[in-house]
């Protein structure tokens, strides 16, 4: 199950209060700053927030990255440092935001998620990354080192590549492409485990295998959640991303809102599936349950005339047809076994027995 996070901690709080609302997944926050520009790259990690005072940038694009939300003093620096709104830090602090994008005019603040599929426990795990994107520099923030990033600073310290070429907007870009690439990764993990269940359907099901069903069905919901608001996200960087985002970005955003696109139809498949894959263990559990009832019914209209015949002599009465017959009893007992041979018969002609 998702942990709900305790919302309650801001009741009665100001708007713009500096409260981590989340798991702590990390001991020590630390940042990582990277400099850039087509011929130079600078790599500088503070581990508290008195090392960062006295840097002074020294390349046109910058890449600020915080591992760690649980110390507000870290956000409060980077925030007096790039001038962000106090709503954007307490929004950062809350890690339960569901994928959106504020202009706040110097730059633009997005959340997203990054998700991790337990193949063992068979759960879905989110993690808030938000993003600051302004003019030439980019600030993200994780709430734990995950490595997910790693690809794009390879990508940064390849002399000559394209993303040292161009600007921040670009940077923000192969940010973007890493977060939904990895819906894909997710999603393809759980539609292996819902063909593989979906095999075991075929044969006998179990309890076990409604339980399963319920948390892919879960699972798929909570990547629904994320999925469909980072279509409307990509979206609206397309179509008013403004400044932020040069014209010869846009083909770049276009790609990802074809793969956000693409996410949701996966997803959507997936969750129909699993529909009809709950349809169909709860009609193999019904026709299973009605086999039983009918061997159990054959077996007691097979038994019940054998019952008659013996409650019949067993009466207490002076004079009874075959009372006092030597071979009364062997007549009985011929009777029942005809009537059940008969019975036996007609219900394995009628294939009743199988």
């Amino acid at each position: 199950m998702t942990k709900r996070k305790p919302r309650s901690l801001k009741t009665g709080l100001p708007p713009g209060a500096l409260i981590h609302v989340g798991e702590r997944k990390t001991e020590q926050p630390y940042v990582t700053l990277v400099e850039y520009g087509p011929e130079k790259l600078t790599e500088h990690r503070f581990a508290s927030v008195h090392d960062s005072r006295d840097h002074r940038p020294s390349q046109p694009v910058l890449w600020l990255n915080v591992y760690g939300l649980h110390e507000p003093e870290v956000l409060t620096e980077i925030g007096r440092r790039f001038n962000l709104h106090p709503l954007v830090l307490e929004d950062i602090l809350n890690t339960d935001q569901r994928p959106k994008v504020d202009d706040y005019g110097d730059y633009l603040y997005l959340v997203a998620c990054f998700f991790t599929y337990d193949s063992e426990h068979l759960s879905v795990s989110s993690e808030q990354v938000s993003l600051i994107i302004g003019q030439g520099f980019v600030l993200s923030f994780q709430e734990r080192p995950t490595g997910n990033f790693d690809p794009v600073r390879e990508r940064l310290r390849q002399n000559g590549g394209q993303i040292r070429k161009l600007g921040a907007d670009y940077l923000a870009y192969a940010l973007l492409d890493i977060l939904v690439d990895r819906h894909f990764t997710v999603l393809e993990q759980i539609a292996d485990r819902t063909e593989a269940l979906e095999d075991e359907l075929m044969g006998n099901v179990s309890p076990a295998m409604l339980q399963t069903l319920h948390q892919l069905k879960r699972d798929t919901l909570i990547l629904r959640r994320a999925v469909w608001p980072l279509r409307e996200v990509v979206n609206q960087l397309i179509r008013s991303g403004g400044p932020f985002f040069q014209p010869a970005t846009q083909p770049y955003l276009r790609d990802i809102y074809d793969h956000t696109v693409h996410v949701i139809e996966s997803l959507e498949a997936i969750r129909d599936l699993l529909a009809g894959m709950l349809d169909l263990y709860l009609s193999s559990v019904s026709n299973r349950l009605n086999q039983e009832v009918r061997a159990l019914t054959v077996v007691a209209v097979i038994f019940m005339p054998a019952t008659l015949i013996s409650g019949i002599f067993g009466m207490n009465f002076r004079t009874m047809p075959l009372l006092d017959n030597p071979e009364g009893f062997l007549v009985a007992l011929g009777m029942m076994a005809f009537i059940a041979t008969t019975l036996g018969l007609t219900f394995w002609r009628r294939r009743w027995l199988g």
